[in-house]
């Protein structure tokens, strides 16, 4: 690091001729930031203020940045021996000197600089003359307050701007008392002079100076040896400058103040919009609770028979939809944890062979099972199109779910058809999970209960199940006749079509209905395989199996719910159904022998 003075003298740190401390300017390294670290910076030390540039070069372009050092603290580093730091409130600078020596030299200058920045000492009151220019000083601290103002600056700001203030008032304030004292001094002086020279022309009278009081230098001429004091020029002091000067800085202060004020006036007033706001919210508040209250008021069953499903219900379709859909969303949710916590234990149920399937069972509803069976593989499985009026209403992927609006004395009857294709599981597979009772809870997150009220045969049983309540919708309890059949295709090059039927039927052990809301059902799950056939000699594995699905279902209700609500539920319902149950058919069949 090299450093300069701007003065020459004996001693190093203060001018001799003006007792100031001497410009000191030099190459120190400062931290810019994380990016580029340390960076040489020239850095000049003059009036109290350290100032750095990029390069020495290009002081004459403006300095980068600067700090008055009036209250700065200076803190050398505990460990890097060059390194010291300067703050001043928060804006703190990192330095680095070349050596310790240099860090010294440096630190000690600017304590000399900070020491001398004090108002009241000599050489501050000589040295403010050349800080501030006084020809200059009205419009530069003018256009500082107005600049400032422009900018916006802070209260804080302002504030720093106030004691700078102060500090110039008070040294302008020693400097005209000491120029005062001064001129009082000559006067006293000049009166004393004056008296003697009275007394003097009393005692020699006479029209013209004597020549006693004229000196005689050595080239003849003579010089007065009583002259009047100027008070110009004691001690050097312009007092018109002085005057300027302290004239410019109290309209700063005035300046400052009011700007100050302002800031103060905006602030409240921006305090004051926010209580509004949040005292208008507040009234908002308190009004929708009463507004509430007194809708509670005159619902005063809320909750009771008055406001579950029916023509008469009180409660309107939109909250009826809300809140049908709020406990759809809590019973997924839960369902979703329980899942996540449960271990599955797998359940190892036999597996009847197909030709059990493939014949029906013997039984009173024997008639029954296979005219629902005919009635599905000759209507169910028929195509979308033509005259049937079914709107496609979900398309996912390979899944496509068709409804068709039906309403019967206000009820909704809306048949609903979907088809999917699943890839590694076969048509065998998917109908026994949906018929064996055995694993009917593990996949079916609707049902609160279940229980088999007669086995029929091997491939015939009656149910009867209670779905979990979704208020202000009533419970609803099914008993059915749940039959799985094997339909032998006609034509070789067809596939053979697994069914599992489920209807409802009439049974003297089942339980009454005077806590639930008897539905009616008539459900089908049709499944097709299709297979693939492997390249060469390879053995049919579940990568070369399809299973197309057609799952129909006719539902009564048994009592009246809008019929937007019921279509809306429906609509979300039965694709998460299906998706969920052939999930766990694609789980539960993985890594197990194929069951065609």
């Amino acid at each position: 690091m090299s450093e300069k003075s701007s003065s020459s003298g004996s001693d190093e740190d203060v001018d001799p001729e003006s007792g100031q401390p001497v410009e000191l300017g030099g190459i120190l390294s400062k931290w810019t930031n994380y990016i580029h670290g340390w960076q040489d910076r020239w850095v000049v030390l003059k009036n109290n203020t350290l100032s750095y540039y990029k390069s020495e070069d290009e002081r004459e372009y403006g300095c980068r940045g600067s700090l008055c050092l009036s209250k700065a603290v200076i803190t050398p580093h505990e460990f890097d021996e060059c390194r010291f730091d300067i703050s001043v409130n928060d804006s703190v600078w990192y330095l680095r000197a070349q050596d310790p020596e240099h860090r010294l030299q440096w630190i000690e200058s600017i304590e000399l600089h900070k020491a001398e920045s004090g108002y009241g000492s000599e050489t501050s009151l000589r040295r403010h003359g050349s800080m501030l220019s006084l020809t200059s000083a009205a419009s530069a601290l003018s256009a500082t307050s107005t600049s400032s103002f422009k900018k916006g600056h802070r209260l804080r700001e302002k504030l720093a701007e106030m004691e700078t203030f102060r500090d110039i008032l008070c040294r302008q304030v020693d400097t005209l008392q000491k120029y005062f004292d001064s001129c009082a001094d000559a006067v006293s002086k000049d009166e004393f002079q004056r008296d003697r020279v009275e007394e003097d022309e009393d005692d020699f009278p006479t029209t013209t100076r004597p020549e006693s009081e004229y000196s005689h230098n050595n080239n003849g001429s003579k010089e007065k040896l009583f002259s009047p004091a100027s008070p110009k020029g004691i001690n050097g002091i312009d007092f018109k400058g002085e005057a300027i000067t302290f004239k410019a800085t109290t309209a700063g202060i005035l300046s400052t103040l009011s700007h100050c004020i302002e800031l103060m006036v905006k602030r409240e007033e921006s305090w004051q919009k926010r209580l509004d706001k949040e005292l208008e919210k507040r009234r908002r508040a308190e009004d929708a609770y009463k507004s509430a209250m007194h809708e509670l008021k005159k619902k005063s069953h809320y909750g009771g028979p008055d406001y579950e499903e029916g023509p008469n219900s009180l409660i309107n379709e939109d909250e009826f939809f809300d809140a049908v859909e709020a406990a759809l969303d809590r019973q997924d949710k839960m369902e979703e944890q329980c899942q996540s916590e449960k271990v599955r234990i797998p359940r190892l149920t036999p597996v009847p062979p197909g030709d059990v399937y493939a014949t029906p069972g013997i039984h009173r509803f024997a008639n029954k099972v296979e005219e629902m069976v005919q009635n599905h593989m000759t209507y169910s499985l028929q195509d979308v199109g033509g005259d049937a009026n079914w709107q496609l209403v979900i398309e996912e992927g390979e899944m496509k779910v068709y409804r068709r609006e039906v309403e019967e004395n206000g009820i909704v009857l809306d048949p609903l058809k979907a088809t999917h294709v699943v890839k590694g599981v076969t048509g065998h597979e998917v109908c026994h999970y949906f018929w064996d009772t055995a694993v009917r809870m593990d996949w079916e997150t609707t049902i609160e209960n279940f229980n088999v009220v007669e086995t029929l045969s091997d491939n015939a049983t009656i149910v009867y199940q209670t779905h979990k309540r979704v208020w202000p919708a009533s419970q609803r309890d099914v008993l059915y006749l749940s039959a799985i059949r094997k339909i032998l295709a006609t034509n070789e090059n067809d596939p053979d079509t697994w069914l599992v039927c489920n209807f409802s039927v009439d049974h003297d052990k089942a339980p009454p209905t005077n806590r639930c809301v008897r539905a009616k059902i008539n459900v089908a799950m049709i499944c097709q395989t299709l297979v693939s056939p492997p390249e060469g000699d390879k053995e049919i594995s579940r990568e070369n199996i399809l299973c197309k699905i057609t799952y129909v279902a006719n539902v009564n209700p048994g009592g009246w719910a809008p019929a937007s609500v019921l279509r809306a539920v429906a609509k979300r319902e039965y694709p998460k159904f299906l998706k969920r149950f052939t999930s766990y058919v694609q789980e539960k069949t993985a890594g197990k022998p194929i069951l065609f």
